[in-house]
C-alpha cells in the first residue's frame, strides 16, 4: 500500500469565509478523498500573519497581503493523504485565478490574485512548517479513515 500520510496545510481566507465557499471547498478536499486531520475558524494576528508568509516579507505587496488577512476570519485545515501537497495546490489552481483551470477552486470562483480565496502548502516542507505554526500538536486528529480502503489499494 502507497504512503498515505502526506500531510496539507489549506487555509480559506478571508474573502472566501466572507463569500460563503467554506463547505464548498470542504466538499471538494472531502470528495477527492483526503482525509480532514484539523480545523479551525481564527482570527490571526498581524504577527501571526508576519511568521506565516515571513517568505513573501520583501515584496511590494506584503503589507496588503498582511492587511488583507487580517481582514476576516480565517478557516485553516490539514488534510492527509497520497500526494496531499501536490494534489492540494492543483485542486486551488494557479495564484492568479485568471491562470487557474476551470474545475480548479480559484478557477470556479475567483478573478483577482488579491482575492484568492485560499492557500496551499507548497512543499512538503513548507506544510510542516505551516501546520506546525496554526496547529498545536493535539490538536491534530489522528483516526482509522473508514474510506481508505475504498481509496487505495
Amino acid at each position: 500500500m502507497p504512503n498515505t500520510s502526506e500531510r496539507t496545510f489549506i487555509a480559506i481566507k478571508p474573502d472566501g469565509v466572507q463569500r460563503n465557499l467554506v463547505g464548498k471547498i470542504i466538499q471538494r478536499f472531502e470528495e477527492r478523498g483526503y482525509k480532514l486531520v484539523a480545523l479551525k475558524l481564527v482570527q490571526a494576528s498581524k504577527n501571526h500573519l508576519e511568521v506565516h508568509y515571513q517568505d513573501l516579507k520583501e515584496k511590494p505587496f506584503f503589507p496588503g497581503l498582511i492587511k488583507y488577512m487580517q481582514s476576516g476570519p480565517i478557516v485553516a485545515m490539514v488534510w492527509e493523504g497520497l500526494d496531499a501537497v501536490r494534489q492540494g495546490r492543483a485542486m486551488l489552481g494557479a495564484t492568479n485565478p485568471l491562470d487557474s483551470n476551470a474545475g480548479t477552486i480559484r478557477g470556479d470562483y475567483c478573478i483577482q490574485t488579491g482575492r484568492n480565496i485560499c492557500h496551499g502548502s507548497d512543499s512538503v516542507d513548507s506544510a510542516n512548517r505551516e501546520i506546525s505554526h496554526w496547529f498545536k500538536q493535539d490538536e491534530l486528529v489522528d483516526y482509522e479513515f473508514a474510506n481508505k480502503v475504498w481509496l487505495y489499494e
